[in-house]
């Protein structure tokens, strides 16, 4: 029970039942205006006998739990005895792997911020590890930066994807350049097209994040476009989008104060991605999987359900301005997880009651409140 291994704070939405092994601590740019999970913490790349060390305890963690499964017989099985682990693990580490076993045990994830950035060698050995001590598992992903690609070779890559590498995270955010440079992502639009195209190339499976909203009222037309039309040159598999928001603690924040960055609001951020939508000529699957997104049923495969997508846009913009009010507060506060969940009444009259609280019954309704749900809900 005293066993654990080192976990840290970010994985990608899609991967809540992945085993968590850290290779990096933090992140080696941590100088984004709109990202604060890293801020004031040292970048580390940790040594690759502490990472085999984490997947000895972590193999040591599911064989303990497998025997408590073997060992309760037909009145057990192994749901009972995972369930049983999650109602009270000893730690993080015991529940990470007992969720993990929930979820198949098939996927794994690298952290932190930048797993490739490991020399291949090293982290060709951390692959191998993870797939001598897990031989059932399937994918193996981590996040990486457009620049950190750029630099490896490409044999390097597909040594990578041999020993296992299947799937990159990177974060895209826009397509066009101001914005990068403005947010201060470290990247440009060339990288960004120079290294997803290289990850493409390699075999390696590549999910592209895009920021919704991260040109703020003035360049919204502008990201939207830019950003599809570098997507298009990529041609990654996935495309994952999520909503910009913003707390005190983002260097953003000071910009909006200023004046200098206006956010733009749930209508107009859905307006830029019914445009964004529009122009993707991709064959991804795209993916509104954050919960930052007012709307997360968008999900579909492009080009072949773009239609659907958009005709999920118009529903939307459709509403009348009380039901879109109602569904935005209600989406922001965790009662609604889609636009048929209006229909339920007993949520309706609740949200209802919300805005009331809120004193936003029998006015427009004021971003502000909007953006605060957001930032409290997230």
């Amino acid at each position: 029970m005293a066993y654990s291994f080192e976990i840290g704070p970010i994985r990608p939405p899609n991967e809540p039942n992945s085993l968590i092994i850290r290779v990096t601590r933090n992140s080696d740019w941590n100088k984004c205006k709109f990202f604060k999970s890293y801020k004031g913490s040292k970048f580390e790349i940790r040594p690759v006998e502490q990472i085999k060390h984490d997947i000895g305890v972590a193999k040591t963690l599911r064989d303990r739990i497998m025997e408590i499964t073997i060992k309760a017989g037909q009145s057990g099985g192994t749901q009972k005895v995972i369930g049983m682990v999650l109602k009270d693990p000893p730690n993080e580490s015991f529940r990470n792997v007992a969720l993990w076993l929930l979820g198949g045990g098939e996927n794994i994830f690298l952290q932190d911020s930048n797993g490739l950035i490991l020399r291949t060698e090293d982290l060709g050995q951390v692959l191998v590890n993870l797939k001598t001590s897990f031989p059932r598992s399937k994918r193996i992903a981590c996040y990486a930066r457009s620049q950190t690609v750029i630099k490896k070779k490409p044999m390097e890559l597909l040594q990578l994807r041999q020993a296992g590498l299947s799937r990159l995270h990177i974060e895209l955010e826009s397509g066009y350049d101001p914005i990068l440079q403005f947010m201060n992502t470290g990247e440009t639009t060339e990288t960004h097209i120079k290294g997803g195209r290289k990850v493409v190339e390699s075999g390696i499976s590549l999910s592209e994040y895009v920021t919704l909203g991260l040109g703020g009222k003035d360049l919204s037309f502008l990201h939207a476009k830019q950003t599809a039309a570098v997507l298009n040159e990529i041609d990654p598999e996935f495309v994952r989008v999520r909503t910009l928001t913003v707390n005190s603690q983002v260097p953003l924040n000071a910009d909006i104060e200023s004046g200098r960055f206006v956010r733009a609001n749930d209508e107009e951020i859905i307006r830029e991605e019914r445009l964004f939508i529009e122009k993707l000529n991709v064959h991804s699957n795209y993916s509104s999987d954050h919960v930052s997104n007012l709307l997360p049923e968008l999900t579909g495969r492009l080009p072949e359900e773009k239609n659907k997508l958009i005709t999920i846009i118009d529903r939307f913009n459709a509403l009348n301005v009380t039901e879109k009010a109602n569904f935005m507060i209600g989406r922001r506060v965790g009662l609604y997880k889609n636009l048929t969940d209006l229909e339920d009444s007993q949520r309706h009259d609740l949200v209802e009651q919300i805005k009331l609280k809120l004193n936003q019954k029998d006015k427009k309704l004021d971003p502000k409140v909007i953006f605060k749900l957001m930032e409290d809900f997230i």
